[in-house]
């Protein structure tokens, strides 16, 4: 019996993008279509098959120490992301001042998706979501440059909303336009905690 259910809800690619160099800047540059390989999306600064602790595994590991990279993609979600310009006031908020590498419309409660969940694109690439991405300050300063007044509000407007964090589980090429179909494990929710 398969572990992991295929779902009704598919949603479109509507936003690719890399950041090419995290160090020089946090903005994605947008792309047509992107290469994903085990190691995560072609020309990402945030790929590669490892990477160092920070602080959202602090009650893990110390940070820096060296640990698989489930944080390979960043995935918003395109109704989350409107809401989130919304309370900040914006018309638009454009996904390249978040560091996003992809923006998926059509499928609800993005930013709550289950971990383990699986993002499958036509083409058969996949992606398995590790858990939700917590919004933090640093999206403030390209916000700011480009919406003057705005940067401040991005961290509170963006709570429960800020999308998932993803690893690839199946190389291939996702590209704009294209389907993805959500797949969820097969299993309740964790007793202690419902």
């Amino acid at each position: 019996m398969p572990a992991l259910i295929p779902t009704e809800y598919a949603g479109t690619i509507t936003w690719l993008g890399v950041v090419a160099d995290r160090d020089a800047a946090l903005e994605s540059q947008p792309r047509d279509s992107l290469i994903a390989s085990f190691a995560g999306p072609e020309g990402e600064a945030h790929g590669g098959l490892t990477r160092p602790a920070c602080s959202r595994v602090q009650a893990q590991y110390p940070r820096g120490t060296k640990i698989r990279n489930a944080r390979q993609f960043s995935l918003l979600g395109a109704e989350e992301l409107a809401a989130i310009a919304a309370e900040m006031g914006l018309e638009l908020l454009d996904p390249a001042l978040l560091g996003a590498t992809m923006v998926i419309s059509g499928i609800p409660d993005f930013s709550h998706l289950p971990p383990s969940s699986r993002l499958q694109g036509a083409g058969g690439a996949t992606l398995v979501v590790d858990m939700q991405n917590r919004p933090c300050t640093l999206p403030a300063r390209p916000i700011e440059t480009r919406h003057p007044g705005h940067g401040r509000a991005f961290k509170p407007a963006a709570h429960a909303r800020r999308g998932v964090s993803a690893w690839v589980e199946r190389e291939g090429i996702f590209t704009l336009g294209e389907t993805i179909r959500l797949h969820i494990p097969d299993q309740r929710p964790w007793a202690p905690l419902a």
